[in-house]
């Protein structure tokens, strides 16, 4: 059983942890692709515990469960992946530099200075049904060999998959992270611009379904996750 805690930094919502960061937090703990879920919005600033049993993880609050992760399989095929000029023009219709519904969130909050959140501002891509922007990890989210540490990204492919969804802001539907499965296919490294990509898959009732993948700016592959979103009652 490990110890941790999620900062207020890595938040989604004010009070509760970024979806895709929390899901990395337990995804990379299994050796290849893995499916984490969170069954509740994961606390901030709380003592937390990790386990592992028969190669599934478990993160919870004293006896309740927060989330989970297990190995799973992901046969993603990522649609060509837009050049590193079209994805940084598409940041600049990012629809969240006007409205957005969680302003101060770790992964594509634009509340968050430069050095402190992802700043993922992913906006739709002329001529393609996607969403893209362009992402070059910090310093501090690298690991000893200089390649981006898994958690992060699993956060880098979380929200871009949520704004691929094109739900307007006006409509006050609010959907959070259930499930995400993930496969970091190559180190991710931090010393080259890199490409975020997402699309839409389906939306059946308050089930919405996306996907999302990370390249390098040669358009090599390096990282895929599909998405599972719930959208809460009104």
């Amino acid at each position: 059983m490990q110890p941790i805690t999620i900062a207020k930094r890595f938040c989604g919502p004010p009070t509760s942890g970024n979806g895709g960061y929390s899901c990395g937090l337990l995804g990379s703990r299994i050796q290849g692709p893995s499916r984490a879920r969170l069954v509740t919005p994961p606390p901030l600033d709380t003592p937390l515990t990790l386990s592992e049993i028969n190669g599934q993880w478990s993160l919870m609050h004293g006896e309740k469960l927060i989330g989970s992760a297990e190995p799973a399989a992901l046969d993603l095929v990522p649609p060509a992946p837009p050049t590193l000029a079209q994805a940084r023009d598409a940041r600049t219709r990012y629809r969240g530099l006007g409205e957005h519904s969680f302003p101060t969130c770790f992964v594509c909050g634009p509340a968050r200075a430069e050095g402190d959140g992802l700043r993922l501002f992913s906006g739709k891509v002329e001529g393609v049904d996607m969403v893209a922007c362009d992402w070059q990890p910090i310093p501090e989210f690298l690991d000893p060999h200089g390649n981006t540490r898994h958690e992060f990204v699993w956060s880098a492919l979380d929200c871009p998959s949520y704004f691929a969804l094109d739900i307007p802001v006006e409509s006050g539907k609010i959907c959070l992270l259930a499930q995400m499965t993930c496969s970091v296919d190559k180190p991710v490294p931090g010393d080259k611009p890199l490409i975020v990509y997402a699309w839409k898959r389906l939306i059946d009732g308050r089930k919405h379904f996306s996907a999302a993948a990370l390249c390098n700016a040669e358009g090599e592959i390096l990282a895929r996750a599909e998405h599972l979103w719930i959208a809460l009652k009104n």
